[in-house]
């Protein structure tokens, strides 16, 4: 395979003007949201900001703003534990071949066809990290670097709840290498460019874009909804009376354990243990303090717009 192609220089380049290049093809974090795996972002996430539709902002978060910060002493360490040395590339870089595949890489090692991503992660997700695994969001991302580089491994640095560091080599997969190719074609030439938006799932991710995007009811409107509609509707029905069976048989089998507990707190059976703890939860009695302190109370209230959904 040849060498990727530049399509911009970044060194210069304001967030503004790197935002808007992101817009002209699918980059290595898009990757997991158009296959369905990312918790943060969904498809119709993706297609809305390659569009310049996306309602919600491009804010840095705390834990992507001290990862960019970050980065830096990442590399710097994986240098200093493995020996080689790696240099930035200050470019968005574009597949030979597919122009819709772009990459905005960490580092490129010095003297090999392989490539650095840098990375931090909460104490909390180590587990995603132990023995070989590599979170499969971070994994499609390395896969496709590499489909657009054409290089033969990537390596993965973390530094993980601020006091481990780990490192790991991606051989390059050629069979991921061309899901990718055909997932993001499929993507850029059926949803991008004929403006045909994916379907919403049932991700977080899709919720929240939801809310953005229609954040208030226009009081007393109404629509006309699509016959399809009805067929989701029954879909939800069924659903919600095998999550209630399922629910039912759940609560069921825990009270059977709870009856053997009894007043103890804590059980054990064969590798497993079983906790029915006291817990204490002290709350406002928001009755009592709008009765007998009406001015606190009205001091304290700040209203807040939601929509409740609901089929009748």
């Amino acid at each position: 395979m040849t060498a990727a192609q530049v399509l911009l220089a970044t060194k210069d380049l304001s967030r503004e003007e790197w935002l808007r290049a992101r817009m002209a093809g699918i980059g290595g974090s898009d990757v997991s949201a158009i296959a369905g795996l990312n918790k943060y972002k969904s498809p119709m996430g993706v297609y809305l900001d390659k569009i310049g539709e996306s309602p919600i902002e491009d804010i840095t978060s705390e834990a992507a703003y001290f990862g960019t910060l970050l980065e830096d002493v990442v590399a710097q360490e994986f240098t200093k534990r493995t020996g080689m040395k790696v240099r930035n590339r200050f470019a968005i870089l574009q597949h030979p071949k597919h122009p819709y595949m772009l990459a905005n890489v960490d580092r490129m090692i010095v003297g090999k066809k392989e490539g650095l991503e840098c990375k931090t992660a909460s104490e909390y997700l180590k587990g995603e990290w132990e023995g070989d695994e590599v979170p499969t969001p971070y994994l499609l991302q390395i896969q496709h670097y590499m489909a657009v580089t054409g290089y033969d491994a990537w390596w993965i640095a973390v530094l993980l709840g601020g006091n481990k560091f780990i490192f790991k080599r991606i051989e390059r997969d050629e069979e991921i290498i061309e899901y990718l190719i055909k997932l993001e074609g499929d993507f850029w030439a059926n949803h991008v460019i004929k403006k045909n938006p994916p379907e919403f799932d049932g991700s977080e991710a899709s919720t929240r874009l939801l809310q953005a995007l229609y954040p208030q009811a226009e009081p007393k409107s109404e629509i006309q909804l699509d016959k399809t509609v009805e067929t989701l509707i029954e879909a939800r029905d069924a659903y919600i009376e095998d999550i209630t069976a399922l629910e039912t048989k759940k609560k069921e089998i825990e009270n059977q354990i709870k009856a053997q507990m009894g007043e103890n707190e804590i059980g054990h059976v064969g590798s497993r243990t079983v906790k029915w703890s006291n817990v204490t939860s002290n709350r406002i009695d928001t009755k009592t303090l709008k009765a007998e302190k009406p001015e606190i109370y009205q001091q304290y209230t700040k209203p807040s717009v939601s929509r409740r959904f609901a089929i009748q």
